[in-house]
């Protein structure tokens, strides 16, 4: 095994580090962590970001690339597959490589179109075939499907609410023993049957919010591991795989393109408003111009040029996933280029305020450079604006990616997301009988996704919005 990294695959490692060395540091500073205990007070957003962790989770997995050894070598040296795969892909092999014919419905045991079937006694039938994976363990589907879907589901959930009862479980006494300096002030028993005594409203919603989505992993689990659970395209793919592979793509287009548009958000909104002058005028005038051109136009023109050179230097990628992936950075920093626009009127308009204010002034009057006064004055008090405009941009570039995917100049085909997987169901909605699972499923879960990036958007705009009201 070669590991494999992408430049993507770097950007997110570097965007972990940068978030690590962040939360230390703010940890140490009681007066930034206030506003994060605020987050931490609600229910919607602790739940929310319960959520988001899981797709997180995922998209992490899926960023571990490596290329499998092949069995046969070349003068001693071990080959390599040019085929680049993942962690996720390995933890979910049987997602990947049990392929069907074609078209299957969710959790059938049959392909969704008849076809002429030889009998034994040599005579044709027009009929559903099984499936070679989906529902083969079954006998008889007519009279054993609905029972097996059943019993497995039920299994699956209970086996994921009994392992998410005793980590919390496990995870409540261990909390107890630290509080009490190591030694448990009630007997075992007694400490499994008051498991939410003492918890607060957000620990019980967080809880309970766990063991739902632990019944709904573990029924999904169970039945993944012997049917479709959301059908199989046009190609007989797990649509349920390509949904889970569709995550780190939209994580990518939300973080990276974040990642690329705050310097310029930040640097020219900050310089408009506390120089003014020809320097405000002049940032004015190119986000007003960049705002006046149709986003979508300027997008896909920059997207085509890129296309271009990466066809006519195939020879620059040893393997066809990296030249996906400069494909997918190319649009997070076209993306981040054309997208600053908003966040720096914002961090303008707030930097004017701030430079009248009274310690700004001193400042000044006592000499103290530009260069220091906005480091230690203006960019700490616009940071607030900067966090929430990022954690609500984030659902917007995510939705972005599926409109630029779904009109042709999005990520590249062989990338696997929401957008792909939209514009490859346009013509199955059209057919008869009508595919509608694909579309259903990547509809679904960027639906979750971006619900999810909204909610918890909202409670970390109440908790650094200084605006709000903070008596509640």
């Amino acid at each position: 095994m070669m590991p494999v990294i992408l430049w993507t695959d770097a950007l997110i490692f570097v965007l972990i580090a940068v978030a690590m060395a962040s939360a230390f540091w703010v940890r140490r500073r009681p007066h930034l962590m206030l506003p994060w205990q605020r987050v931490a007070q609600s229910r919607v957003g602790m739940v929310s970001l319960l959520v988001l962790s899981l797709f997180l989770a995922v998209g992490l997995l899926d960023s571990l690339h490596y290329r499998a050894a092949l069995a046969d070598k070349n003068n001693g040296e071990t080959v390599y597959s040019p085929e680049v795969l993942s962690a996720f892909d390995h933890l979910v092999d049987e997602l990947r490589t049990h392929t069907e014919k074609t078209y299957s419905a969710p959790l059938s045991a049959y392909l969704y179109a008849k076809e002429t079937i030889a009998q034994p006694d040599g005579s044709t039938q027009r009929d559903f075939p099984r499936l070679k994976f989906g529902g083969a363990h079954l006998a008889d589907p007519a009279q054993e499907w609905a029972g097996d879907v059943v019993r497995r589901g039920l299994v699956g959930a209970a086996d994921g609410v009994l392992l998410a009862g005793l980590l919390a479980v496990s995870l409540s006494s261990f909390l107890r023993k630290r509080k009490s300096g190591g030694v448990e002030s009630r007997p075992f028993l007694n400490g499994w049957i008051p498991a939410f005594a003492g918890m607060t409203k957000v620990t019980r919603d967080v809880v309970v919010a766990t063991l739902i989505l632990a019944a709904l992993l573990g029924a999904l689990v169970n039945l993944a591991a012997a049917y479709h659970v959301l059908g199989t395209d046009k190609v007989g793919q797990d649509v349920l795989y390509l949904s889970l592979k569709s995550i780190r793509t939209g994580l990518v287009i939300g973080t990276v393109t974040t990642l690329v548009m705050l310097p310029f958000a930040l640097f020219l909104g900050v310089a408009a408003g506390y120089f003014r002058g020809w320097v405000d005028d002049v940032i004015q005038y190119v986000y007003t111009v960049l705002s006046s051109i149709p986003s979508v136009l300027l997008i896909a023109a920059a997207v085509l040029m890129m296309q271009v050179v990466i066809e006519q230097h195939a020879d620059w990628f040893e393997t066809a996933a990296e030249r996906a992936d400069v494909r997918l950075l190319a649009l997070c920093l076209i993306l981040g280029v054309t997208s600053w626009s908003g966040l720096c009127r914002l961090l303008r308009g707030e930097t004017l305020k701030l430079r009248e204010l009274e310690y700004i002034q001193a400042a000044q009057a006592f000499g103290v450079s530009s260069l220091r006064i906005l480091a230690r004055h203006i960019v700490p008090n616009v940071m607030h604006i900067v966090l929430i405009s990022v954690v609500m941009e984030f659902s917007a570039l995510v939705l972005a990616e599926a409109v630029l995917s779904y009109v042709g100049v999005g990520v590249d085909p062989s990338t696997i997301s929401f957008g792909t997987m939209i514009n490859a169901a346009r013509l199955e909605m059209g057919r008869e009988p009508m595919v509608w699972w694909t579309l259903a499923a990547a509809f679904s879960f960027m639906l979750v996704l971006v619900l999810a990036a909204n909610l918890f958007a909202d409670a970390v705009r109440d908790a650094f919005d200084p605006r709000l009201n903070r008596t509640a």
